[in-house]
C-alpha cells in the first residue's frame, strides 16, 4: 500500500495560509475512531492544519468531513506504518505540500490477548512491529524535519502494558515496554534540542463501540465518566503541547476516576 491522499500533485502548499493566516500542522498516525479522531478534532479546533493517517485512507474521509464542517482543514493518508517506505513518504509529502509539523502523535494500537502457548510467532511480531517498530520509524522520521527547527512535539500513546506485563499479554506488552524505552531515549536525545517528547500512558478502557461490545457488564457498572473519554484525553495532549519548556512533562498516565490504580 502507498501513502495516497487526495491532493497529489499540488504545488500551493495546501494550508500554509487559511483565512489569511499561517497555520501550523499536526499529524495523527493510528487516527482510528476513537481517541486518534479526538486528538484531531482537537487540534483542528486550535487552528492546525491535520493529517489523519491509517492503513485505509477511505475510513478517515468521515473525520475529514466533520473536520471540514466544524471550520477546519484535514487531509487524510492512506499509510502502513510498519512500512518504512510508506512512513517515509508520509512524512516527506506533508512537509512538501501542507506545511512544516508542530505535533506528531503516534497512536497505533497492537492490542492483542493470547495465553503463551497460543501465541504464535507471526501474532508476537505483528504486535511488536505495531506497537514498537512503528513507533521507531514515526519518531525517526518526525525528528529529521522537526529537529533542524529546534522546535515542536512528539507524542507517543502508551498503555498500562507498557509499565507491567498482564496475563495473556505478552505480546502487547513487549511492544510497549519497547515503545516507552524509544520514547525515554527519544526525549533524551531531542529535549535539549527543543522537541517535547511526551508518552501518555492510557491506564483503563476508553469508551468506544469495541469495548462496549466486549465488556458489556463493566461498562453497565460504570457511570459515563467511569469510562475515558477520548475527547477529555484529547484535551489532556492539548495541555501537555501548550507547556512552557521550564516545566515540560515526559509522562504521564490517564485513567477514569474509578479505576483502580494499576501502574505503581
Amino acid at each position: 500500500m502507498h501513502v495516497t491522499d487526495g491532493k497529489a500533485g499540488r504545488q500551493d502548499r495546501p494550508g500554509k495560509f487559511y483565512n489569511g493566516r499561517i497555520m501550523p500542522t499536526a499529524l495523527v498516525i493510528g487516527a482510528g475512531d476513537s481517541l486518534g479522531a479526538a486528538l484531531a478534532r482537537r487540534f483542528a479546533r486550535e487552528g492546525f492544519e491535520t493529517c489523519v493517517a491509517r492503513r485505509n485512507a477511505d475510513k478517515l474521509q468521515p473525520l475529514v468531513e466533520q473536520i471540514a464542517a466544524a471550520g477546519g482543514k484535514a487531509h487524510a493518508f492512506g499509510c502502513d506504518a510498519r512500512r518504512e517506505e510508506q512512513v517515509v513518504a508520509l512524512f516527506e509529502r506533508i512537509e512538501r505540500d501542507i506545511g512544516p509539523l508542530e505535533i506528531v502523535v503516534f497512536n497505533v494500537g497492537g492490542n492483542i490477548r493470547f495465553g503463551l502457548l497460543e501465541m504464535t510467532a507471526q501474532k508476537f511480531f505483528k504486535a511488536w512491529e505495531m506497537a514498537c517498530f512503528a513507533g521507531f520509524l514515526s519518531a525517526r522520521e518526525a525528528m529529521k524535519h522537526m529537529a533542524s527547527r529546534g522546535r515542536g512535539t512528539l507524542f507517543f500513546t502508551g498503555a498500562t502494558a507498557g509499565l507491567r506485563g498482564g496475563e495473556g499479554f505478552s505480546a502487547f506488552a513487549a511492544g510497549k515496554f519497547g515503545l516507552r524505552a524509544l520514547a525515554q531515549s527519544t526525549a533524551r536525545e531531542f529535549g535539549r534540542q527543543g522537541i517535547h517528547v511526551a508518552h501518555v500512558v492510557i491506564d483503563g478502557p476508553i469508551d468506544t463501540p469495541f469495548v462496549r461490545e466486549r465488556l458489556p457488564d463493566m461498562v453497565a457498572s460504570r457511570p459515563a465518566d467511569g469510562l475515558l473519554q477520548p475527547d477529555d484525553i484529547a484535551d489532556t495532549y492539548w495541555a501537555i503541547h501548550q507547556q512552557k519548556r521550564s516545566a515540560w512533562t515526559f509522562e504521564l498516565d490517564i485513567r477514569p476516576w474509578m479505576e483502580p490504580m494499576t501502574t505503581f
